[in-house]
């Protein structure tokens, strides 16, 4: 299925793990794809995969946190490709796995910045772009933590509600520009991430999970690949569980 022929679309934390399924993803269904990490070797390995799809693809070392440095990628990624029509926030850090109280501030602002200053400084640069074309879809990734908060991980939990918050208030904002603005929050996916993190920590999370597996990162990908279709045109300001059947609200 090649319904993406002809869009461009910007993935971020695209380096490895969902945002590399994500990637490929969408240039197997026809898109042109920026990849974005701040990882530059592993945004170029995956930006090759693309090219074997026959697809256009440029690797791009990106810092979310730093506004020059999105927006100049954004500038380059428009200057190379001629467009962006798709913007997947999708770069993140497991931060801080520590309680409340004994959280170094540093860890706590680097992982808000990440994951919320991150997904705030994409969306603003993508925008101008998107608004002036008339057309775009946005997808930045929240998780299950984010509608429930996790013990030992108030920092990831409390960006990842940020961003369904954020993805909620901007969608209201260009519900009429024709730019639909989603995202998605899964539970426990099969990453490097999740490798970074206490088993005794794990094992109740996938606990909660009525199908008692994790998911997968090309699980994510297909639910990203419709939210940034057309078959989405009336879907905005809305975020999907991808959790095996676990429900929050």
């Amino acid at each position: 299925m090649e319904d993406l022929l002809g869009k461009v679309a910007i993935v971020t934390g695209a380096g490895r793990g969902i945002g590399r399924a994500i990637a490929l993803r969408l240039a197997r269904d026809g898109a042109d794809v920026v990849v974005a990490d701040v990882n530059l070797p592993a945004a170029e390995n995956v930006a090759g995969e693309i090219h074997h799809l026959g697809r256009r693809a440029l690797a791009e070392r990106m810092d979310v946190t730093q506004k020059a440095e999105v927006q100049a990628a954004v500038q380059r990624a428009v200057s190379q490709l001629g467009r962006v029509d798709i913007l997947v926030n999708n770069a993140g850090i497991l931060g801080p796995t520590t309680p409340v109280v004994d959280t170094p501030e540093e860890e706590w602002d680097r992982c808000l910045a990440v994951h919320l200053k991150g997904t705030f400084l994409c969306c603003q640069a993508v925008l101008p772009y998107m608004i002036r074309q008339g057309y775009g879809k946005i997808v930045s990734m929240a998780s299950v933590a984010g509608k429930e908060g996790n013990a030992n991980l108030a920092a990831y939990s409390v960006a990842k509600a940020g961003i369904i918050c954020l993805t909620k208030s901007l969608a209201k904002e260009v519900a009429t520009l024709g730019i639909n603005v989603n995202c998605v929050s899964p539970t426990v996916i099969e990453t490097d991430l999740i490798k970074d993190m206490d088993p005794e920590q794990i094992a109740p999370l996938i606990a909660k999970i009525p199908m008692k597996r994790t998911g997968k990162p090309e699980e994510v990908a297909a639910l990203v690949k419709f939210l940034v279709s057309d078959e989405s045109a009336f879907v905005t300001g809305q975020c999907y569980d991808l959790s095996g059947g676990r429900s929050v609200y």
